[in-house]
């Protein structure tokens, strides 16, 4: 059963000590802390450190102790048996006696008295927890409409010469004069006055008229076809090797 060890001490170069010994007898630097007494604002997280390994009464004792000191040395033991030999280091390097400065037995001190008699105090196994996040990422798939091509129709008029081939038809007017000697008639008796006689001459001429025909149409659409298309990428995922590994102290 994992159980937290802590010893107070009244100089911070004895703390300093206390954890290079402990590094000395095996105990690994992650699993031990070292805190300085620095300022007001140190005692409050003091007391909330004993709150929560110790009874109300007992906590508010250890806290008030704590605070007077230098600096305070924690030791998170795997077992039983490495708190009990982490105890003896602190008691060796000068921590302080818990029972002389608040008046009352050390934590566990019933189960374990020599332990108990050590200037150190074991409290509740301490639980650690760390959290790595399992990501995993999807592929999502959608489509957009792109510009692929574009088909442009433009009218302009343009001229072009035509030539069509048209027979006209054209009036002259002719005199003609005969010499003749014969006798005046009736007949030319009755003309022998004044008179005119008026002859029109007429000519046909080329008349020019368009007209508009449409002679073809030019239609523009669209067709619409579909296709499939498979898209292929790659998606990243957490993955978490979990490596367990027995302490020297267990092999021993």
């Amino acid at each position: 059963m994992k159980q937290t060890v802590i010893g107070i001490f009244n100089d911070a170069s004895d703390a300093k000590d206390a954890v290079q010994q402990l590094l000395d007898n095996g105990f690994l630097r992650a699993n031990v802390d070292i805190s300085f007494q620095k300022s007001d604002q140190d005692q409050g997280s003091i007391r909330n450190f004993f709150g929560s390994l110790f009874e109300t009464d007992e906590a508010n004792s250890y806290a008030e102790i704590a605070g007077r000191s230098g600096a305070i040395v924690t030791v998170h033991a795997e077992s039983e048996e490495e708190a009990w030999r982490a105890g003896e280091i602190l008691d060796q390097a000068g921590a302080v006696d818990m029972g002389e400065r608040s008046g009352q037995t050390a934590y566990a001190a019933s189960e374990t008295p020599g332990y108990a008699a050590s200037e150190t105090l074991a409290a509740e196994p301490a639980r650690e927890e760390a959290t790595i996040p399992i990501i995993e990422e999807q592929l999502n798939v959608g489509k957009k409409e792109v510009e692929t091509g574009r088909t442009r129709l433009r009218s302009r008029i343009i001229e072009r010469p035509v030539a069509e081939s048209l027979r006209l038809r054209e009036e002259h007017v002719h005199v003609e004069r005969n010499a003749v000697n014969r006798p005046a008639t009736e007949a030319d008796l009755s003309s022998f006055k004044e008179g005119e006689i008026e002859l029109t001459e007429h000519a046909e001429v080329p008349v020019v008229a368009k007209e508009a025909r449409v002679v073809e149409e030019v239609r523009v659409g669209k067709d619409v076809d579909e296709r499939e298309e498979t898209v292929t990428d790659t998606v990243r995922k957490t993955e978490v090797d979990v490596e367990e590994t027995a302490s020297d102290n267990l092999r021993k």
